[in-house]
């Protein structure tokens, strides 16, 4: 059996009817490539078929007895594809605010945690901007499932380079997870709690060590920007479980011709583009603050994570995103030495820190505390850890296909927060850069006057360095 590590359960810990913990994914595909023509029946045996050969898509979670240590993963003996890949239809005449809506509802739907944790549903009837029908997939993963990189990983097992050949990623035999029984999962849970302190001498010098850096960095003007520093804006207090959700698309090519002409990395540019896509979005609104907004940007340690189990191999930097420079090179290139600093001080951080220090959440601390921080409407009173999530997700160079079906476009869809309740993410897939913005919908009524601006920013950057658009 294996158990899950801290940081993974302790996206279930968090969970509650408002702050949902999965991560959701858009796919729009070109149904016209299948083999055989769109029939549904045929995409459900054939996701089927596929997913019985990967262990994250059948197993399912099994608390432990008195919840005296993180859950379990075990096999679900009586899995059924049917409670995971279902259809609905756009009401017609259906086109994107329509879809976008349904989306927006879909994400606000808790998962049953008695089965795996994912699902899928197919939306008919989507009728695309220039004019064609194209068929849409929703999909939700729980965070306790996947992170950034191992939910892309799972996807390409249900993806190809040709719309008839075999998955990206090789198909193996499922491990069969042994379901222990209860006093075997007391016991267990038991000796995994006693032994968590013996950690305690090795976490502590690296802990201290990161401390004493950052204090050395904030002397020198050279450290990361700080949380609990944010200004406050319309999205950071408490959230409620209903969502929204806007998409927008970006030329991939245009923004390589920004970084040559300017040597800012990709994620700089993305970032400094956020920064003036959120700028105008809120001086719109009459609610630009002076301070420049503070994101959380998460950071993948897979490569460098000791540990061998998890799906969660994460760590986390913050940047201000320069929405107090209206000029976009300024912007960008104070985003871009801002970034070298936070990088270099963000190397201090041991790669497994948070995976480390997060095998002490206790479930019932967690849950008990995040419904009385709900509760007591605390994200209003304290200054703001941080305003939003940004991630930005290397996606494939090469035309994909899902189930036979062209991928058109890939738009992820993270959680958000109490205190922070607007998440952006960015994946580029095939020469174009995909924008997913969710929000709670008391926070922001109308992502899409917020994702819009990203094109219009990346536009205004073009031209401040004299690049055509």
């Amino acid at each position: 059996m294996d158990r899950l590590s801290g940081l993974d359960a302790s996206f279930l810990y968090l969970e509650t009817p408002e702050q949902l913990m999965h991560v959701c994914g858009l796919l729009v595909l070109d149904a016209s490539t299948m083999p055989g023509g769109y029939s549904f029946s045929a995409m459900r045996d054939l996701l089927e078929s596929r997913v019985r050969k990967v262990e994250q898509f059948t197993r399912k979670v099994r608390r432990v007895p008195l919840d005296v240590g993180h859950p379990v993963w075990v096999q679900d003996d009586h899995f059924d594809i049917n409670h995971h890949f279902h259809r609905m239809a756009l009401p017609q005449p259906a086109g994107y605010p329509e879809l976008m809506e349904m989306c927006g509802h879909l994400a606000g739907q808790p998962m049953n945690r008695s089965r795996p944790l994912w699902e899928m549903v197919v939306i008919e009837g989507y009728q695309a901007p220039d004019g064609t029908e194209k068929l849409v997939v929703f999909s939700k993963m729980h965070h306790a499932t996947v992170d950034g990189a191992s939910g892309s990983n799972l996807i390409s097992y249900l993806c190809s380079l040709e719309p008839d050949a075999a998955p990206l990623a090789p198909e193996g035999p499922v491990k069969q997870s042994r379901a222990p029984g209860g006093l075997e999962l007391l016991g267990r849970g038991l000796l995994d709690t006693a032994a968590r302190p013996l950690g305690i001498p090795r976490m502590v010098p690296a802990a201290l060590g990161f401390i004493a850096q950052t204090v050395g960095r904030a002397r020198e003007g050279t450290a990361m920007a700080a949380p609990l520093t944010a200004p406050r804006t319309s999205f950071n207090g408490t959230i409620n479980g209903h969502r929204t959700v806007a998409v927008a698309d970006m030329r991939l090519e245009d923004i390589k011709e920004v970084r040559r002409a300017t040597g800012a990395t990709v994620n700089d540019i993305v970032l400094s583009i956020a920064g003036g896509a959120l700028r105008a979005y809120l001086e719109e609104r009459g609610e630009l603050p002076d301070a420049p907004l503070l994101a959380s940007v998460p950071v993948s340690v897979r490569e460098d994570s000791a540990r061998d189990v998890g799906a969660n191999k994460v760590s986390s930097l913050f940047a201000h995103l320069g929405t107090d420079i209206d000029d976009p090179l300024e912007r960008l290139r104070q985003m871009t030495e801002d970034n070298r600093n936070a990088k270099e001080h963000h190397k201090a951080i041991s790669a497994d820190m948070l995976q480390d220090w997060a095998e002490f959440a206790a479930p019932r601390t967690f849950g008990l505390a995040v419904r009385a921080y709900a509760g007591l409407r605390l994200a209003e009173r304290h200054p703001v850890v941080h305003n939003l999530v940004i991630s930005n997700v290397p996606g494939p160079p090469v035309p994909l296909y899902f189930l036979g079906a062209q991928v058109m476009g890939m738009y992820p869809l993270g959680p958000v927060f109490h205190g922070a309740g607007l998440n952006i993410t960015v994946l580029s897939n095939n020469g174009v850069v995909h924008v997913g913005i969710i929000a709670c919908e008391e926070s922001v009524r109308s992502p899409q006057a917020m994702v819009e601006h990203f094109p219009r920013e990346l536009k205004r950057l073009k031209a401040e360095i004299a690049l055509p658009n």
